[in-house]
């Protein structure tokens, strides 16, 4: 048997409802195309990215996170953490192309075809293979085992029943459907590494295929990244420090309802943020007589993220747009001369960042922002 999911109590139907109005507003948000939502995803992603693998110890700044979620070579990160960034990043595109397959089904296969996606840059953690002993989860700092996986024996059985679990039909919110799902594989813990970051994605998926919004918007691995410790607390109050499927689950369902509640507020306000930069970006463009997709390089650095030629370039490869090296190098160099950005480093470290005239647009705009609501919604 797996975790079972705790019927929903009136106060986490409150919670719940909070979410799905704030992705409502989301999804109307995001409707109509615009320009800079593009770039929102892409940060967005990134942020997932780098969240996730941080807490596996995999740090990165969020520059070479979104430079890996372009698909390029991120400059300052060493090759182990760019490899479990990069995995991630395939996962989660492999991820975002199954929210959208009218024949898809859950299985384990599936499950071992994600953990090859992230981890098959080190064949000694069985990439794509349930581990072969026991496995136990040790507090870095004391040493001290804070959970051990579910026995061997019960791991194939225990997957095809996560498996057959999400594809039945049920009247769960897919919210909570997420974060069982999750749950239940982190502790299981079916494979010998990579275990967190495939119960994060897993979790993705599900909110993927609930087709509401896309997973880069619904995602909570930004929030479970700057909360890392929290996250781990939770964890093994519910757990217990071994394989008990009999325990109460409800203190995580409150934590992931949370985790939602507070990263769709914040996505939210960067949507709106987004928009008012970007009206103020255009009529800047427009008076210094730029070409108009090199808004797509001033938002990227007025929101803080460096501006390679490479990035530049792959904001247009999916559009009728497409620019060459060439003219994407033409373009910076007039950005350069029109006094809204400076170069920075040589050759493969070439790069781009925001100068006063972007900067203070930026700062205006979140100058107005409302004070941030971090309270729990559960606290009594």
């Amino acid at each position: 048997m797996l975790f079972e999911t705790p019927k929903l109590d009136e106060r986490e139907r409150e919670v719940l409802a909070q979410v799905e109005e704030l992705k409502t507003a989301l999804r109307f948000q995001l409707t109509e195309p615009r320009r800079w939502a593009g770039s929102l995803r892409r940060v967005s992603l990134a942020r997932a990215i780098q969240g996730s693998n941080s807490i596996e110890g995999y740090e990165a700044g969020l520059d070479d996170a979104v430079d890996v979620a372009a698909g390029e070579e991120p400059l300052e990160v060493d090759e182990e953490t760019r490899l479990a960034l990069t995995g991630y990043r395939e996962a989660m595109t492999y991820v975002l192309q199954l929210a959208e397959d009218e024949d898809f089904e859950y299985s384990d296969q599936l499950f071992k075809s994600l953990h090859y996606m992230m981890t098959n840059y080190a064949l000694k953690n069985r990439p794509g293979r349930w581990r072969a002993g026991s496995i136990y989860v040790r507090n870095d700092t004391t040493g001290e085992i804070v959970h051990e996986g579910a026995d061997l024996s019960l791991v194939p059985a225990l997957m095809r029943e996560l498996a057959t679990g999400l594809n039945a039909g049920t009247e769960c919110p897919d919210i909570v459907r997420a974060a069982m799902a999750h749950l239940n594989l982190v502790m299981v813990h079916p494979f010998r590494d990579g275990n967190g970051r495939m119960a994060r994605c897993l979790q993705s998926l599900v909110l993927a295929r609930s087709g509401v919004l896309s997973p880069v918007f619904m995602s909570i691995e930004e929030f479970l990244g700057q909360n890392t410790q929290a996250y781990y607390d939770v964890l093994a109050e519910v757990g217990g420090g071994s394989w008990q499927p009999r325990r109460n689950a409800r203190s995580w369902v409150r934590f992931t309802l949370t985790a939602h509640l507070r990263q769709a507020r914040t996505m939210l306000r960067r949507v709106k943020e987004s928009e008012r930069m970007w009206a103020e970006l255009e009529t800047l463009v427009r008076g210094l007589s730029l070409p108009e997709r090199s808004s797509m390089a001033l938002f990227d650095a007025m929101i803080g993220i460096r501006v390679r030629n490479a990035t530049y370039r792959s904001y247009f490869e999916d559009s009728p747009e497409e620019i060459t090296e060439a003219t994407a190098s033409r373009d910076l160099r007039a950005l350069v001369t029109a006094g809204l950005l400076e170069a920075k480093g040589e050759k493969r470290g070439r790069h781009y960042v925001a100068k006063p005239p972007l900067a203070e647009i930026r700062q205006r705009v979140r100058a107005a922002r409302a004070p941030e609501d971090t309270t729990d919604p559960f606290a009594s």
